[in-house]
């Protein structure tokens, strides 16, 4: 685990985004331990870096409780994360929380019988599964991901939940990338359901 995903071709600053705890220190503390690495993937590139977040006890232990508390807050009753950096944050949210875990793997990943959705990418397509078994029908459930960016996989994930019978409780992710408007294509995906983002591109 060494990073998110790019954030822009020239460098940007990470802010305190919506946050529903009125707690400016996680914020402070989450922006210092994300490290920008320039020209990573490739030139002109600035990675947003979360590795030293995880491996601080205190930060990563911070960003985990504060995701629980929004499980709890609402209402979920499993938090789902996504392949593969979702799996990092979303697992022990889940744990803290009380609630259990369900991963939303690439193609061909889970075993026996499962839910397929399809998207594009910036470059052809995907597919994203779940296993049938996952949910309960309208059991609620809370979206977990790393990063917010063109909002494609989200907004599949979100279509293959309500296709395996759940209820979206909501989605809160570390860091929204602001500029590719992620959340805008979400909006029609969401429904009733907040997004959250704890930190800002």
């Amino acid at each position: 685990m060494t990073g998110i995903h790019p954030a822009t071709e020239k460098r940007t600053t990470l802010t305190a985004a919506h946050t529903a705890t009125p707690d400016a220190g996680l914020a402070e503390l989450l922006l210092s331990r994300i490290r920008d690495v320039p020209d990573y993937p490739q030139p002109g590139v600035v990675f947003k870096d979360i590795a030293p977040l995880l491996a601080d006890a205190a930060a990563f232990g911070a960003l985990v409780e504060a995701l629980a508390e929004r499980a709890r807050a609402l209402g979920a009753t499993k938090v789902a994360g996504l392949e593969a950096r979702g799996f990092v944050l979303a697992a022990p949210a889940a744990h803290a929380a009380g609630l259990g875990f369900v991963p939303i793997r690439k193609q061909g990943k889970l075993p026996g019988p499962v839910h397929s959705r399809a998207y594009d990418l910036e470059y052809g397509s995907a597919v994203i599964e779940v296993q049938q078994d996952a949910f309960a029908p309208g059991e609620r459930v809370l979206v977990v991901d790393d990063v917010l960016a063109t909002g494609g996989t989200v907004s599949a994930a979100l279509d293959l939940l309500r296709q395996a019978g759940a209820d979206l409780a909501g989605v809160v992710v570390l860091m929204e990338l602001g500029f590719l408007d992620g959340r805008g294509v979400l909006a029609e995906h969401l429904g009733d359901a907040p997004l959250e983002a704890l930190l800002a591109v």
